[in-house]
Formats: C-alpha cells, sequence, structure tokens
C-alpha cells in the first residue's frame, strides 16, 4: 500500500472507530510502527489527527464524545475488558455499575449469567440486564441525561448509597499517574465515587487509550480503588503508582 493510499485508509478507519491505537493502525496495515509513525505525522501536522497518548483520533471527536460515537471507539479493547472481568463474576452475585461504554460492554457480557443483583444509574445497562435469566435491576432515579440515558445528581448519589454490593464497578475517562482518576463531568466524578466505595471488591474498567490523559473533575486517588483492569499494560508511571497503592492490574489477551 503507497503512501497515499495508507493516509485515505487511516482516515477510513478513523471515521468508523473515532480513535485508533498506532499499534492497531500498524497490524491492519501491514506495516511497521515506524512506516504508521511517518504517515501519521503530516495528517497531524496538518490538523486533519490529532494525537494522543500511544493513538490518534479525529479532532471533532475530541473530549467526550456522544454516547453512541463513544460505544464504537476501541470497541474490540473494551470487548476483551469486558470479558474478562465478566468471568470473575458468579452467578447469584450482586454488580453496582456506572454509566459508560465500557461498563455497557460489561452488561452485555454479564447476559450469560444469572440470578444477577445489579445497581446502575445508566438506562442501557439497566434495560440490557433486566427482565432475564432471574436478574434483578435497581436504578438510581433522577433526571436522564439525552446522550447516555443516565442518571446523575444528589438522588441518585442518595439511592447507590443505600447499597452494599459484591463488585462495584466504574469506567473511566482519564487515568493520569500524578492525578490519578479523572473524568470530565462533576456529577458522573461524584456519583463514580461514591459507586467505588459501595462494593467488598472496586474495579475500575478502562482501555489504554485513556492512560496519560487528565480529566477535569478528580474521582479518587490510586488508593481509592483495589483493582484496574485494562487492555494493555500502562505506561511505567501509572503502573508504579497502582504498585504503590496496592491496586491489582488485570490485562485482558486477545
Amino acid at each position: 500500500m503507497i503512501h497515499s493510499k495508507r493516509h485515505g485508509e487511516i482516515l477510513r478507519l478513523l471515521q468508523e472507530e473515532g480513535t485508533v491505537t498506532i499499534a492497531s493502525l500498524a497490524d491492519r496495515l501491514g506495516v511497521s510502527l515506524e512506516t504508521v509513525r511517518r504517515d501519521v505525522k503530516p495528517l497531524t501536522g496538518n490538523g486533519s489527527v490529532l494525537k494522543m497518548h500511544g493513538a490518534i483520533g479525529l479532532p471533532s471527536m475530541a473530549g467526550e464524545a456522544p454516547f453512541e460515537r463513544r460505544m464504537r471507539d476501541n470497541a474490540e479493547a473494551k470487548r476483551l475488558i469486558a470479558r474478562m472481568v465478566a468471568a470473575t463474576i458468579r452467578d447469584g452475585e450482586s454488580v453496582m455499575l456506572d454509566t459508560g461504554t465500557t461498563t455497557s460492554f460489561l452488561a452485555r457480557e454479564l447476559l450469560g449469567h444469572r440470578r444477577l443483583t445489579v445497581v446502575t444509574n445508566s438506562s442501557d445497562i439497566a434495560r440490557t440486564l433486566a427482565t432475564v435469566n432471574g436478574n434483578k435491576v435497581y436504578m438510581a432515579g433522577g433526571e436522564l441525561r439525552s446522550d447516555s440515558g443516565a442518571a446523575f445528581g444528589a438522588s441518585a448519589i442518595d439511592f447507590v448509597s443505600r447499597f452494599s454490593v459484591s463488585h462495584a464497578v466504574i469506567s473511566i475517562g482519564a487515568v493520569d499517574a500524578a492525578a490519578g482518576l479523572a473524568d470530565y463531568d462533576l456529577e458522573e466524578a461524584e456519583f463514580a465515587r461514591m459507586v467505588l466505595s459501595r462494593g467488598q471488591r472496586s474495579l475500575v474498567i478502562t482501555d489504554h487509550t485513556k492512560f496519560g490523559r487528565q480529566g477535569l473533575v478528580q474521582v479518587c486517588g490510586f488508593d481509592g480503588f483495589s483493582e484496574l483492569a485494562t487492555d494493555q499494560p500502562p505506561p511505567r508511571d501509572i503502573a508504579s503508582a497502582l504498585a504503590e497503592a496496592g491496586a491489582r492490574l488485570s490485562i485482558a489477551a486477545a
């Protein structure tokens, strides 16, 4: 594939998926990492493509994209993470899930489980797991956001604070070695913080593109959860911060 054709293929993949890692591009285009970086350089230079940590994306998709678009971003990585985490949850256990694309993927992977008790603020997750396999689903109340169909605010936080569950799971928008976990919305960060406090096991699930990002609102430090599940090893500084805090790191293999 010649240079200009690869440019076209890179832009096509970005239109379909939102963001793509450099490693994934090299694999899919059948070229070396160095070749991909050379191909990407003029695209980032002229503003066609936005460079992120180990990945690239379209400028129009920077920041927090609408929920449905974000469900397409790094979908295979999120599916791998969700499958790994679902395998650690047993029939009959209780799970609390905040709203997020990776937690929505987890809900779909839990469709094979039976008699789960699920607590969530996400209408997508509630709709996925309610009325099947003997599950009980409790959904936090409040005004539903138009983009994600999730409830936030004081009433949602108060509702989930009444539960104690086996597995408390959140997805996250940014993981930084100095700042810890962060998100881009105050209410989402406050809700996620409450979720983590309600589980015997507190689990953060996120794909590797969130590493090195800095969100607007801190959720917690690395000592605020027991486990992080992702699809690729994090950078050394983040791995060290996890180890120092005693948080377990789980990496999903393809």
